[in-house]
């Protein structure tokens, strides 16, 4: 039997939370087994959606969220769902503050854009709204580098996606991804479509355009341990956070000398600005896989679709994450019961934090931006707390 006194210490430090029309469900701010949280179902404005976290970290990095409802601080706005999946890096506090701020950015932006004739989401109002995110953290950043400077190191992977008005919007700035699941109706199968572009120094076309931006720095993008790295610090050419690579301000002593640059910069190494797609929602449209770097480390786009398409919509998102820590164990060469009784912080050496929301897309819901969906906020973050030392 768990004690009171343990769940009242694990379940703030996981701090996931759940507010809407429909909190009187059994799982309403999802559920906790060991390192894993999940919340198998829920109803959104455009549909169904299944999410799941589980920690590999010593300090879970990865955080997320599901907004349903008004997409602008009006009243009068349009109603649509936001997805957003944050993967931090160097430690959670960049997306903690992802998780805080950035819809609410969206929303006090939207509003501020709202007229009769300009009703729907922007890419203009979700750049703003990143950027602003952005400047509100580095100036956290500047407040705290006297006592805590190593804050400067920290930041995260950023994914949006909103579904507004019948339109798909997606935002990405890092290596999250997110996979559309789309009927092809003459072979009758469920094909992979990815919508994300992915900013990793790992992909050819990241390197150039590195070095397209820093044409006077030859070693803008370093191979080190066959992995390449911009600076040889950093895998993502985008990020939020990551202030020691945005400012020179902040790539000097007291921050460690592992993350001091030898020359100094007068622009910034890595980029905020989101890459976005805008496009139509159609009929064929089934469902979107949103998740962090560590479920597309273990299986491919397909592969993931597959999985949704051939099980229930009910735990799916878990499913996904057992899928991922299978391939992971065979990888090792281990048994799946054996990876799962490996704690956090040993854990990462065998896969990373992993988080997935499938949002599944009902066409006769998507056309509708404006009336009376389930109003809800879900958000997943924090983890089994670290051991104090």
């Amino acid at each position: 039997m768990v004690s009171t006194t343990f769940l009242k210490l694990v379940s703030p430090c996981w701090k996931p939370s759940f507010e809407g029309e429909n909190s009187n469900r059994g799982d309403v701010s999802g559920r906790i087994d060991g390192l894993l949280w999940y919340k198998d179902s829920g109803h959104h404005v455009n549909g169904d959606f299944s999410m799941a976290v589980i920690q590999a970290n010593n300090l879970l990095e990865d955080h997320s969220q599901l907004e349903s409802g008004p997409l602008s601080s009006l009243e009068s706005g349009p109603h649509g769902t936001f997805v957003g999946i944050y993967d931090g890096h160097g430690g959670p506090e960049t997306a903690r503050f992802l998780n805080e701020h950035l819809f609410n950015n969206i929303k006090t932006f939207r509003g501020a854009e709202f007229t009769s004739e300009n009703q729907g989401m922007s890419a203009d109002v979700i750049t703003k709204a990143f950027l602003a995110t952005e400047e509100e953290f580095l100036s956290l950043v500047k407040k705290q580098w006297a006592i805590k400077p190593l804050l400067a190191s920290v930041g995260a992977c950023c994914l949006v996606g909103i579904v507004c008005s019948g339109l798909l919007y997606i935002a990405n700035a890092g290596d999250s991804r997110v996979v559309l699941g789309r009927l092809e109706k003459t072979i009758k199968q469920v094909k992979a479509v990815q919508l994300s572009i992915e900013h990793n120094a790992s992909h050819e076309s990241v390197r150039e355009e590195l070095h397209s931006l820093h044409p006077d720095d030859p070693q803008i993008v370093m191979l080190k341990h066959k992995v390449w790295r911009v600076k040889g610090l950093i895998q993502v050419s985008r990020s939020i956070g990551d202030a020691y690579l945005k400012r020179q301000e902040f790539n000097k002593e007291p921050l460690l000398a592992k993350f001091r640059l030898s020359q100094p910069f007068n622009k910034p190494i890595l980029k905020a600005e989101p890459t976005i797609l805008v496009q139509k929602l159609y009929p064929e449209d089934q469902f979107l896989i949103f998740a962090s770097d560590g479920l597309w480390e273990q299986l491919s786009n397909q592969d993931a679709v597959d999985i949704v398409q051939s099980y229930p919509r009910n735990g799916i998102a878990r499913k996904l994450v057992k899928a991922a820590l299978h391939e992971a164990a065979k990888k090792r060469e281990m048994r799946y019961s054996d990876l799962k009784k490996i704690d956090r912080g040993v854990r990462r050496h065998f896969h990373d934090d992993i988080t997935v929301v499938v949002l599944f897309l009902d066409s006769h819901l998507v056309s509708h931006s404006y009336g009376h969906g389930p109003l809800l906020s879900v958000k997943a973050g924090g983890g089994v707390p670290a051991t104090s030392t």
